[in-house]
């Protein structure tokens, strides 16, 4: 499937080498998934757990974050010491299970629903004892799980999403008013900066309030060419089902967009008051503060996102691609995996995929293109329950191999390019 690119954003240059092929064998199913010509790959690790995000180190060594303790542990560190593209090395270590996780100065990040836990890492990339970067984060029960990015400065960037629908003055009731100003602001909804290197810092005296007006941005990354902060936020729900008179089904489901921002502090990106309408391909006014899908109000006023994608996706991971093993178009374009979305309903659910963004001299060239698809297992999914996959955490290889978790089955594929 393909989009509309809305803005331009500069990242790397996307000359240089021509591609590498892997030598590698591949998986002879793929592991159950699609991908273009040229490229397969191996089931590098399977039945981890529920697999988030994942980081690689520069031996190899694959560090998954688990959303749950399993098997023992809350990450899984994952080593293939044969180069067969399959991890014969499986530990579990540490006590909680997070989502976010990072590797910077020779330390494991590794985030919790509540705080930022480093490792130091040791003889064969295991972690040694856990110590706490930042704790105080706020108990919740909905977007709880941080995600995480890290400068080549050494910031430390953490996402704290909203526990609402839309900030309403009882969430996610029909009818009911948005309150404004939105109270949750004030230590939600928004990115929080700390230093990487400090112990010991607390939520939210030691941080800096990066940007807000952001729901949930389980998707971040640092992009080092040029330095930046880029995330996508996962979009409001309800629209039908709350505000009936004002939007049907289809609508429902296919609004609002899901928005990939490039993060600039002490921006604002509209949350809860303004939502981005990718068919009208602007923001509009939210209906609990006023807005019937059409009327901006003061919406122009709010960061406008680079790009936009079909409601409901679910945008779950983004990843910059620097490696060398690819075809050159991929470098400096942005993967982007898509969980799968739950509230589409009555109609057919969709996402489940992972799609590239291409870029050109540094700046988005307009459409975006399904590269790893197949995880849903069926063509209509009703539910989420029924998919046999849901693609979650992205990762680059030290080798330039394209690292794909799921949430499902804790499968892990290694994906190569091939040629041809």
């Amino acid at each position: 499937m393909r989009g509309p690119l809305l803005l331009l954003i500069c990242l790397a240059d996307v000359s240089g080498a021509a591609a590498a092929p892997a030598k590698q064998a591949c998986d002879p199913d793929v592991g159950g998934i699609t991908l273009p010509a040229g490229f397969c790959a191996t089931v590098f690790a399977d039945n981890l757990g529920v697999a988030r995000n994942i980081a690689v180190a520069a031996d190899g060594t694959v560090y998954v974050a688990l959303q749950k303790s399993s098997h023992g542990g809350g990450i899984a560190v994952l080593r293939d010491s044969k180069g067969s593209g399959h991890a014969d090395q499986i530990h579990y270590v540490g006590e909680a299970g997070g989502s976010g996780i990072g590797l910077h100065g020779g330390y494991l990040y590794f985030a919790t629903p509540t705080s930022v836990l480093r490792y130091a890492l040791g003889t064969g990339g295991m972690p040694g004892a856990a110590e706490t970067v930042v704790d105080g984060f706020p108990e919740q029960d909905e977007h709880a799980a941080k995600s995480i990015a890290i400068s080549d400065k050494g910031e430390l960037y953490v996402n704290v999403g909203a526990p609402s629908n839309a900030c309403q003055e009882s969430d996610r009731t029909p009818g009911s008013p948005g309150m404004r100003p939105c109270p949750l602001l004030m230590e939600h909804g928004g990115i929080w900066r700390f230093a990487a290197d400090k112990i010991g810092q607390k939520f939210p005296a030691d941080g800096v309030r990066y940007a807000t007006g952001i729901r949930n941005a389980v998707a971040v990354a640092w992009s080092g060419t040029p330095a930046g902060l880029y995330a996508l936020q996962m979009g409001r729900d309800q629209l039908s089902d709350n505000w009936p008179k004002l939007f049907n089904d289809a609508q429902n489901a296919e609004l609002p967009a899901e928005e990939f921002f490039a993060v600039q502090e002490g921006g604002d990106y509209g949350w809860p008051y303004c939502y981005y309408d990718q068919l009208q391909q602007k923001k509009v006014l939210a209906p609990e503060y006023g807005g019937d899908g059409k009327q901006s109000g003061d919406c122009g006023k709010y960061a406008q996102p680079i790009a936009a994608y079909p409601g409901h996706w679910a945008p779950e991971s983004v990843l910059f691609y620097n490696g060398a093993m690819f075809p050159a178009e991929y470098r400096g374009g942005a993967f982007i995996s898509f969980h799968g979305s739950w509230n589409r309903s009555p109609l057919p659910q969709a996402g489940y995929k992972v799609i590239f963004q291409p870029f050109r001299d540094g700046k988005p060239s307009g459409l975006y293109e399904a590269f790893a698809d197949g995880f849903a297992g069926s063509a209509k999914l009703m539910s989420p329950d029924e998919a046999r996959f849901r693609p979650m955490g992205l990762a680059l290889g030290p080798d330039g191999a394209l690292y794909i978790g799921d949430t499902q089955q804790g499968r892990i594929w290694k994906v190569v390019y091939t040629g041809g």
